[in-house]
């Protein structure tokens, strides 16, 4: 009787979620756009340590891009792609193994003086300081290098070392055209746009694009690349439609688009509504991602298209979403804004693009690091602890949703308050997993290493625990 009391409660517990893990409080300031010196909040947090009946480990075997070696090897084609096997998407790497995307983004030199000094007085030369960087991100449990980092480098190590740092590259294909269009202006953390409308029914869009996409011939075989990025937080949304019909030119490409698809509708400017908008920021979204990803995939078809890394309302609205999924291999997503992440909004992301998503940015500020955390997204709470706390808690909830094949930490080294001319976004912050003088943050970093290097456990953890509540 007492088994059976026992055995039901446990029946009850699964149900409901507990299984999956128990929580704790982190005091945490959130972050929302357009709002400052918000109060902190305690937040239900949950780590690794939570989950009950999980036994991590402290050391995996993977293979030289950082796969899973005790998994069953699926079909190698020689370059990674997503394959969903049952319930889950994963990555597959060049010899056919299971791949999680663990990357750190900007995985480059600061520029400040400070952060110069800093080099010369730890590693000496840009040599020494790519190896002791690539020892440092592996034996976290990373993979590779995000975006906005030293390309040239990471390819030069790369081509010496028998485990690689994988790469993940922008291109910058619509920021680039802007600036070469004219109309473009620096906003905190992406590129601002006329009315916030993109370019994308510029006929010269189409050449450009096929113009740079050239260079990618160049990387064709490379088996350490995954994929690119086309651009960074492009402003589709629901203000498109309003903004391209009140461009100053009457002649502007996009200003007659927007009038040619108004009549098409058989409506008047009185008469739009927020389903006319929705309706026609996917159109715009799926423009752009055709000539994109035409031109990228006709120099380069063997890596992955990552997509535009979606942000803030662009990435609710289904429209969007499911033509960045008809395009793209994977949909990056840059997700700030939430605590824990969302998991009905991971529901819509795969029933939507009905293809998988990458988190490309995330992170949290610690006070404890002297800096003021007064720019930038991200939550900001007390200590590095507690920022390993946050990246266990934000990672997990990932995994949980079987849609995600791949984070990336935003980003390897502190703002710098000294350095000049840098994005507004990064004045002053603690978002690095180094300090200005290149010192890890190591009661993150220990929090890092243990869900990376459990991460592939800790999928199929999560599998079994859906089975059985099944």
């Amino acid at each position: 009787m007492k088994n059976s009391i026992v055995i039901l409660f446990l029946l009850l517990l699964s149900q409901f979620g507990y299984a999956q893990g128990r929580t704790f409080k982190v005091t945490a300031r959130p972050w929302v756009k357009g709002q400052k010196n918000l109060p902190w909040k305690e937040y239900d947090t949950r780590t690794i340590a939570q989950l009950d009946g999980f036994k991590p480990t402290g050391k995996v075997r993977v293979n030289k891009y950082g796969s899973d070696l005790d998994a069953p090897r699926y079909r190698a084609t020689g370059f990674f792609r997503v394959e969903r096997i049952r319930d889950r998407w994963w990555m597959i790497d060049p010899d056919g193994y299971r791949h999680l995307q663990k990357v750190v983004v900007g995985v480059r030199l600061g520029t400040s003086e400070r952060n110069k000094q800093a080099m010369l007085d730890k590693f000496g030369t840009e040599e020494k300081w790519i190896e002791g960087t690539a020892r440092m991100i592996h034996s976290l449990g990373f993979s590779g290098a995000g975006s906005w980092s030293n390309e040239e480098a990471i390819a030069s190590y790369n081509a010496s070392h028998k485990e690689v740092l994988t790469r993940s590259i922008i291109l910058n294909l619509m920021s680039g055209y802007g600036k070469k269009r004219g109309g473009t202006y620096q906003l905190p953390g992406n590129t601002g746009y006329p009315n916030q409308c993109i370019f994308v029914f510029d006929p010269e869009f189409e050449t450009y694009c096929d113009e740079m996409a050239q260079k990618l011939v160049a990387n064709k075989t490379d088996k350490n690349i995954i994929g690119y990025f086309s651009d960074n937080e492009l402003p589709f949304g629901p203000k498109n439609l309003e903004g391209y019909l009140t461009l100053k030119n009457p002649n502007d490409p996009g200003r007659l688009y927007a009038e040619s698809w108004l009549k098409q509708q058989g409506i008047t400017l009185q008469q739009i509504t927020d389903e006319h908008r929705e309706e026609f920021a996917g159109v715009v979204a799926e423009r752009y991602y055709k000539v994109v990803s035409e031109a990228i995939r006709k120099y380069d078809p063997n890596h992955l298209y990552l997509g535009s890394r979606l942000h803030g309302k662009p990435k609710f609205i289904r429209q969007i979403v499911e033509a960045a999924g008809r395009y793209c291999d994977v949909v990056a997503i840059n997700y700030y804004g939430a605590w824990t992440p969302s998991e009905k909004t991971m529901k819509h992301w795969g029933e939507w693009a009905q293809k998988p998503f990458i988190i490309t940015e995330f992170y949290t500020k610690g006070m404890d690091s002297g800096l003021a955390n007064t720019t930038g997204a991200g939550f900001t709470v007390q200590t590095q602890q507690e920022r390993g706390y946050a990246y266990q808690h934000f990672v997990l909830g990932l995994l949980e949703s079987g849609n995600c094949v791949g984070w990336h930490w935003f980003r390897y080294q502190d703002n710098d308050p000294t350095a000049k001319g840098v994005d507004p976004s990064n004045l002053d912050s603690n978002k690095g997993l180094v300090d200005n003088e290149y010192n890890l943050y190591k009661p993150l970093a220990d929090a890092m290493k243990e869900l990376n290097i459990n991460a592939y456990r800790l999928a199929d953890w999560f599998d079994q625990q859906s089975t059985n509540n099944k």
